[in-house]
């Protein structure tokens, strides 16, 4: 049964994945309103691409009809810049649905058409976000020569773009394609180069997909523990965003959080976060929001070979909706292929080859290749359950196929092991004992990869600690450098009194004293007021009103003292003769000492 929990996970997390903003029942007809209403063309189209892509977890026809109608009003206007945009957030929104091929396949034919428009108009970052997106929809189909392809021409491009958000992008783009080759420290370099650029432009949202990313790296070495601190950290940064999706968001985040205790094996930890993620989305009365929560709940149960409790949640309120949701958006074939799953782990083997009938049509012709290949997987189980070995070869030989072509070296071994002992039955030793020697090889390259991924944690460890030193080293050189600057302004301030004070001992007029005098004392409390805020900023954690508070105290306090002593000194320059007395001494020393020289 381990085996159809796998492949199932797979497919399940693919629907859990999509977009949170899609849950927001209660703007949908603010959106339609706006789409047909609005007083102009960028009003028009900006809710449609909200609406369009809105609707693709919610009704599909519906997002088809705005997704069309996007295009529509974009090709109208005529303005280039709304096609490629309008092109884009089709291609977005196709992309949600990557498990069903036809999805695929029309949101890489909107992304080229957006592609096009922006080459013809030479749209340098246009062109940067063209390139990203197709990568990452090739991702999605494990095409990785294409993905990486399009990530080194967007890449190309952004390196000539002064747009930090583009440039944290790319590299995280570089990531993902990095870490789908299997080249794990390029893909750590690519993420936390993006970190980097997101932390110095301040953009808590770049910091937030960042942290995802990194998550992502750290779960997929198997590191699950950094994989869940980076996670959290994604997850506090919500509370600094203010988005009015954000709500919506920590309910996703709750199931992702799970997921990664699931996959940790802490199952209680991780049907917790489940639990917690369906309470928030029923708080706002919204039964999609579940959706993640319910799969996640639902996994659990496959994973631990519970196929009693799977069936009887799948039964129950929470299962109900969970198929409605799978209805809506076309998926019944995943539906028919989870009872096949179940009744299956039950050995209810006519009731499981009812359901893989039912579902077969729609892995034929409406999934993706993956899914496709997981469907085979769990079919093969079946059949190598009920005895039917040729049927199980069959379909095995159709997984290790896809495998072989995708280079997913863990189903090859699978298979090669089923393929071994089905063989064995069938009494073919020669095939059996070439897939028992297929299977070592790749057991010996799995030992290999876990080796290469406990080196991956080294490394990553490594290359934290060595950017942490270098972040420190600029932290000092940033503090040395400020510590400069305020030498040299302290002495600069200094001179100034100095030479205010010579313009009080020889013949300077009193506007002159006066205006030097402002512009010295001005320097001297705004220099205190400088390295007061830096303190106050320390002491309060930025809170605004401690802030203001200080500083109102502070100006307060040197406000009357800056005027008094301005006052006072000036006044003394100007008005007494004692200095200019003194002036005509030393110029008479002066002069002494000339003409004692000659």
């Amino acid at each position: 049964m381990s085996f159809y929990a796998r492949t199932l996970l797979i497919l399940f997390f693919a629907f859990a994945s999509l977009k949170s903003d899609a849950q927001e029942d209660k703007r949908i007809d603010s959106f339609k309103l706006a789409a047909t209403n609005s007083p102009t063309i960028e009003g028009r189209i900006q809710a449609l691409d909200i609406l369009s892509r809105m609707l693709m977890n919610i009704n599909l026809e519906e997002a088809e009809k705005y997704g069309k109608q996007l295009i529509s009003v974009a090709e109208e206007s005529r303005n280039r810049k709304l096609m490629i945009k309008a092109y884009l957030s089709n291609g977005l929104r196709c992309s949600y649905l990557a498990s069903r091929k036809e999805f695929t396949d029309r949101s890489i034919e909107y992304y080229k058409k957006a592609l096009d428009i922006a080459v013809k108009n030479e749209y340098q970052d246009k062109i940067a976000v063209a390139y990203m997106r197709l990568s990452s929809v090739y991702l999605t189909v494990f095409d990785k020569d294409n993905a990486l392809k399009y990530a080194s021409q967007a890449f190309s491009i952004i390196t000539n773009v002064d747009d930090d958000s583009l440039k944290a992008e790319s590299y995280k783009t570089y990531g993902n394609v990095y870490l789908a080759r299997k080249e794990k420290k390029l893909a750590l370099q690519s993420f936390l180069n993006a970190l980097r650029i997101a932390e110095d432009s301040k953009n808590n949202a770049l910091m937030k997909d960042c942290y995802l990313s990194l998550s992502a790296f750290y779960s997929d070495i198997e590191d699950y523990d950094k994989a869940i601190d980076y996670y959290m950290l994604a997850f506090k940064k919500l509370d600094l965003l203010t988005e009015s999706n954000v709500p919506y968001q920590r309910t996703i985040y709750l199931t992702n959080i799970g997921n990664l205790y699931a996959a940790k094996k802490s199952t209680d930890i991780a049907i917790d976060y489940y639990n917690r993620s369906i309470a928030m989305a029923d708080s706002f009365k919204l039964t999609n929001l579940a959706v993640p929560g319910y799969f996640g709940l639902f996994n659990q149960y496959l994973q631990l070979d519970q196929s009693e409790k799977a069936l009887a949640y799948f039964n129950s309120e929470a299962g109900t909706n969970l198929k409605n949701y799978l209805n809506k958006l076309g998926f019944s074939g995943v539906i028919d292929q989870a009872y096949a799953v179940i009744y299956t782990g039950l050995n209810k083997y006519d009731s499981a080859k009812k359901y893989f009938e039912k579902a077969e049509p729609f892995f034929e012709h409406g999934a993706s290749e993956v899914q496709r290949m997981n469907f085979y997987a769990m079919r093969a189980q079946y059949y190598q359950q009920t005895g039917d070995y040729n049927k199980a070869i069959e379909l095995y030989l159709k997984v290790k196929s896809f495998a072989d072509a995708k280079g997913m070296l863990e189903q090859i071994q699978l298979c090669a092991k089923h393929l071994d002992s089905l063989y064995v039955k069938t009494g073919n030793y020669q095939l059996a004992s070439q897939y028992n020697s297929i299977y070592y090889k790749y057991k010996d390259s799995s030992e290999t990869i876990n080796k290469e991924k406990e080196l991956a944690q080294v490394e990553a460890a490594d290359v934290q600690q060595r950017l942490q030193k270098e972040e420190k080293k600029r932290e000092e050189q940033e503090i040395r450098n400020h510590n400069i600057q305020y030498m040299a302004i302290t002495i600069g301030i200094a001179l100034l009194f100095v030479i205010l004070v010579f313009m009080g001992i020889f013949k300077v007029s009193v506007n002159t004293i006066k205006i030097l005098g402002f512009f010295a004392f001005i320097m001297f409390f705004e220099f205190i007021i400088l390295i007061a805020d830096n303190k106050i900023h320390h002491l309060t954690h930025g809170e605004p009103w401690k802030v203001l508070a200080i500083k109102i105290i502070l100006i307060a306090m040197l406000l009357p003292l800056h005027h008094w002593l301005e006052h006072k000194v000036i006044h003394y320059l100007t008005s007494h003769n004692k200095l200019t007395a003194a002036g005509s001494r030393i110029r008479k020393i002066l002069g002494r000492n000339k003409s004692a020289e000659i």
